[in-house]
């Protein structure tokens, strides 16, 4: 069974002490950190790049960067990445000129060492990513905002896309990124997904501790449902 994972979302925290702002997560129990990497072509937004990853990987002893490309030539950006500390580098199936060619960009991630994961946007159906694709890489996103700006309002259509995938892949990770927060984990949880991405419910949180913990509880708590009818069941 895949573990509970919280990887809280840095672009809601206090860039002006990044490296602090990361080890105070992991310090109230976070075990992943999701970076945003925006080229400013795939969406209309710049971030971070390969040199604030390393950054973060030379002042954060054991931090495990899940690096969310949001760029419009995800292959180019590989080697760099992994030069820099990413440990996980999730690419956007809509970035590829071919789709089909995406096993080639797996291969290339995986053999950096790094976790190799495929996200979609709220507007490609979770089918789009096949079974083979889906076999090969260690994770999926399901974007459950529109790629590009934080702060948006979470999609709850998006949902039936983590219940169909964590159906075809029970031994997978399914992450959910976007407008997520103590009100919404739950639906995700009982959909499928047991690796959250949350910003300003964490870094915001007056008790980080507790709504990491909290997270981890639903995930847990919900396992016993995926796969079923109940996984899509209103609150």
């Amino acid at each position: 069974m895949v573990d509970a994972i919280v990887s809280p979302s840095v672009l809601a925290s206090d860039f002006g002490k990044l490296s602090a702002e990361i080890q105070r997560m992991m310090d109230n129990g976070a075990q992943w950190v999701h970076m945003d990497v925006m080229d400013g072509h795939f969406v209309p937004n710049i971030t971070m790049g390969p040199p604030v990853l390393a950054s973060v990987y030379k002042t954060v002893p054991n931090v495990f960067m899940d690096c969310h490309m949001m760029v419009s030539d995800p292959a180019f950006w590989v080697k760099d990445v992994a030069e820099a500390g990413g440990k996980s580098f999730t690419f956007h199936l809509e970035a590829l000129e071919d789709p089909s060619k995406a096993a080639d960009l797996v291969t290339l991630i995986k053999s950096t060492g790094m976790r190799s994961a495929v996200a979609i946007s709220p507007d490609t159906p979770s089918t789009a990513i096949s079974d083979e694709l889906g076999n090969s890489v260690d994770m999926m996103l399901v974007m459950t905002v529109v790629p590009g700006k934080g702060g948006q309002k979470f999609i709850e259509s998006c949902v039936p896309k983590v219940a169909e995938l964590r159906t075809r892949f029970p031994t997978k990770d399914i992450q959910v990124d976007g407008g997520v927060g103590p009100g919404t984990v739950g639906c995700c949880a009982r959909a499928g997904s047991n690796v959250i991405v949350a910003g300003t419910a964490l870094f915001g949180a007056k008790d980080p501790e507790q709504v990491i913990k909290g997270f981890k509880e639903s995930i847990d708590s919900s396992k016993s449902v995926w796969g079923t009818e109940d996984a899509l069941k209103k609150d």
